[in-house]
């Protein structure tokens, strides 16, 4: 049973139990205030260790979205992110992971939607062009407005998931962004992901 299987077996349980129905509009939680990292809530670990076992998790690539707010002469925000997951079937939940030093992220917050852009394996450049701060990300990239939101959806990116904020979490030194989805889809062919290992790009490949 795939995952989207569990997921759906377990909400067909969780309904016969008697839990409520979650098929009904879902309210955000309240914002958290912010605060800084404690120095008792560091690990006795090193950061560069840190880094570099986690780095053998492969993990896909993502470009956030999301559209300029009133007067915001920077126009459309954006940023590349690995921490992308999906959370929930019911209702239908994605959830993304965004450091609290980020200069893009409280644009994105303003604008309350996003659009999470999941990048193929040709698309290593485009990544790197939205990794970078201070730069205009989009310049010279075509995009096109997606449906709900209207943030933009980058063309060539095998597929994207068009989402509303649901909640806010702060998760030590990131914030964990938690996007109610409104719209999803992908391209025609899909073709293969774009993938990040120990550091450096990578692509699927099957014997």
């Amino acid at each position: 049973m795939g995952h989207a299987g569990m997921a759906a077996a377990a909400v067909r349980y969780l309904r016969s139990a008697g839990a409520p129905d979650t098929a009904g509009r879902v309210e955000p939680l309240p914002r958290p205030d912010l605060r800084a990292v404690g120095d008792d809530e560091r690990a006795p670990i090193d950061p560069a260790e840190f880094r570099r076992v986690l780095g053998n998790f492969a993990t896909g690539v993502t470009v956030v979205t999301a559209p300029a707010g009133d007067g915001d002469p920077a126009g459309p925000a954006g940023f590349a992110c690995q921490s992308f997951s999906a959370l929930s079937l019911d209702p239908p939940l994605i959830a993304f992971m965004v450091a609290r030093t980020s200069t893009t992220w409280p644009r994105i917050a303003r604008a309350g939607v996003f659009c999470v852009n999941i990048l193929g394996a040709h698309q290593g450049d485009l990544c790197r062009g939205f990794a970078v701060s201070g730069a205009d990300k989009f310049a010279g990239v075509a995009h096109d407005p997606a449906p709900v939101s209207g943030s933009p959806r980058l063309v060539g990116a095998p597929a994207w998931i068009d989402c509303t904020i649901h909640a806010v979490h702060t998760g030590g030194d990131h914030l964990i962004v938690v996007g109610r989805v409104d719209a999803l889809g992908t391209a025609d062919g899909e073709g293969a992901p774009l993938l990040f290992h120990r550091g450096r790009f990578g692509r699927l490949t099957t014997d």
